[in-house]
């Protein structure tokens, strides 16, 4: 008799994390990033052309370059994809090179730590109204796999003010 409720109860367990997507073949793939602080705008290019445009939330506090840990800025300047993460806690995410060298030398100079761990990451879509990262990227994680997918490590990112 107990059979039945347990089979129901297991088939209405969750289904374990989705795999993470597949890179993209390299014909597909993005070559550099472009990413639009004012406009809250990051667009994938491969070579010249735009294959993708995404509407971004930034961190809490957007304006200026990051400067230091903790100051929830998103950093502007030139960097790279230099990490994937498919078991990421805000559902995939690729980390961005910040801190740089020249971001490490300010820091030190300044006597405080640079911070990092910046990336670009998905979220829920009901954060689409406001800025909510501690300096991420983050678009939906419907967009986030189709980033996931098109991005390789060693992609250049550009962060315009």
């Amino acid at each position: 008799m107990f059979r039945p409720a347990l089979v129901l109860v297991l088939s209405a367990a969750p289904v374990a994390g989705q795999a993470a997507p597949d890179l993209a073949p390299p014909e597909q793939r993005a070559t550099r990033i472009h990413v639009d602080k004012s406009d809250r705008r990051m667009t994938l290019y491969r070579g010249d052309e735009a294959i993708a445009r995404y509407a971004v939330r930034l961190g809490d506090a957007p304006h200026g370059h990051k400067q230091r840990e903790g100051d929830e800025r998103t950093p502007e300047g030139d960097y790279t994809i230099n990490g994937r993460n498919p078991n990421s806690r805000f559902h995939l995410s690729l980390r961005i090179s910040y801190p740089s060298a020249t971001d490490r030398r300010r820091a030190r100079e300044g006597g405080y730590p640079p911070g990092g761990d910046i990336m670009i990451h998905g979220g829920n879509a009901g954060y689409r109204a406001f800025d909510w990262t501690d300096g991420c990227i983050a678009v939906t994680n419907a967009e986030m796999d189709r980033v996931y997918a098109l991005v390789p490590n060693g992609t250049p990112i550009h962060i315009d003010p």
